[in-house]
């Protein structure tokens, strides 16, 4: 398996995404919207079944694809007069993708590295801030009562940041949490222990080993905008869950309440690499700490989601060119239909051999629409010599149900002086 078949699996899959993400997220908002009065945990359930699926069903794709891509080209190399067939080859916008598929993934690649470089560096910084940054020991000792009220058995460290909006937590085997100097300094002690309630809330579920795995999948399928849909109500109801663990450890929902309006008075900007006491839409929590809603489900919410998955399935069965269907037969070279390559001059004063792996795209009516050569012999000279000569053949074509079709084939054809 050569790294241009790589490339193509990987682009692929990259492209079938663009249909698969969109059907994940259709159904995962009929589930949001049949979950809409529901507890907060099942949204956040259904919110992250449905990145999970993001991520396994093209993993799946592309293992899949490999597997047949693999064993096809097992097969295909055959001697000297016959041809292996390929995959049957799109025509139209599936040609136009085909012919970018490198570019395609050179462009994935490369702001995925971007994206990568953009969170180590956000992850280094939280790491120099839990190492550097003063401690309160005033506060350290009330973050210390608070988790112990939570049922935290780990230490939990806090370190004051000058330059930060929200308290923020990270880590999970050491957790920290990473208290602005302005909130130590300004904002009543009451209110900040209502927020680091907050922040202890996350510690406690492992919440910070949800977020980076968001991250990744952020950074691998950063062009679709399903991801960050569904990465964004993660972080809302993971929010809102958080909201309620501390409501119920401080007796006082009125109280938190009072802090995020605390919170939002100020100018602030959203840390996706930890989790931030502001995240999420801080006046929507607002009001459910203050008037909680009746959790009634109700179905028929999920009706238009649900039309628009069905949809979905219907619009893109046909679209996706995902795993083409293999022909009943193979193309086939017809040796007799053109001469055999002639031996240039100079390579044979050279006495130069070698064999030559040639892939063709060959059109349902036998004529070759396009050569390349996949191994070269080692000679340029005698590449192309064989390239010209076999291009001008007819070929037997691939049948599907016993209609012609197109598809590539391989010929081998091996340059000796015997």
């Amino acid at each position: 398996m050569n790294a241009a078949v790589v490339v193509s699996a990987i682009g692929w899959t990259l492209v079938d995404f663009l249909w698969q993400g969109a059907l994940v997220a259709c159904l995962t908002a009929a589930a949001l919207g049949m979950l809409r009065h529901a507890r907060p945990e099942q949204r956040y359930l259904a919110a992250c079944i449905g990145l999970l699926a993001c991520v396994l069903w093209p993993a799946a794709t592309l293992v899949q694809r490999l597997q047949e891509v693999g064993a096809e080209h097992a097969d295909a190399f055959l001697r000297t007069g016959r041809a292996g067939g390929g995959s049957v080859s799109g025509i139209g916008w599936e040609t136009l993708v085909q012919d970018h598929l490198a570019w395609i993934v050179l462009g994935w690649a490369a702001c995925a590295a971007l994206l990568s470089l953009r969170m180590v560096a956000g992850l280094l910084w939280i790491r120099r801030a839990a190492a550097r940054e003063p401690v309160d020991a005033l506060w350290q000792a009330r973050l210390q009562r608070l988790a112990e009220q939570l049922g935290i058995t780990r230490s939990v460290r806090l370190r004051v940041v000058a330059h930060l909006a929200s308290p923020i937590t990270a880590g999970w085997w050491r957790p920290v949490v990473l208290v602005p100097a302005s909130l130590v300094s300004g904002m009543a002690p009451n209110l900040l222990e209502a927020l680091l309630a907050h922040e202890l809330a996350h510690v406690k579920r492992h919440d910070y080993l949800v977020n980076l795995v968001q991250n990744v999948v952020e950074t691998l399928l950063f062009y679709h905008p399903a991801v960050w849909w569904l990465s964004h109500r993660i972080r809302t109801e993971r929010e809102q869950i958080a909201d309620d663990i501390a409501a119920r450890t401080l007796g006082e929902p009125r109280r938190l309440a009072l802090a995020l309006s605390e919170l939002e008075k100020l100018q602030f900007s959203t840390h996706h690499l930890a989790q931030a006491a502001n995240g999420g839409d801080l006046m929507s929590r607002i009001t459910r700490l203050l008037r909680p809603e009746t959790r009634v489900s109700n179905w028929k919410a999920a009706i238009p989601a649900l039309a628009l998955a069905a949809m979905s399935i219907g619009a893109f069965a046909h679209a996706a060119p995902a795993t083409p269907k293999k022909p009943d037969t193979h193309a086939l070279l017809d040796f007799a239909s053109c001469a055999k390559p002639v031996y240039p001059k100079d390579s044979l004063a050279q006495k130069q051999v070698g064999t030559v792996e040639l892939d063709f795209l060959v059109a349902a009516d036998g004529k070759a629409r396009e050569a390349k050569v996949a191994v070269s012999s080692g000679h340029p000279a005698l590449d192309e010599v064989a390239r010209s000569a076999i291009s001008l053949c007819r070929f037997y074509p691939a049948r599907t149900a016993g209609h012609p079709v197109e598809s590539w084939a391989k010929v081998k054809y091996v340059w000796s002086l015997d």
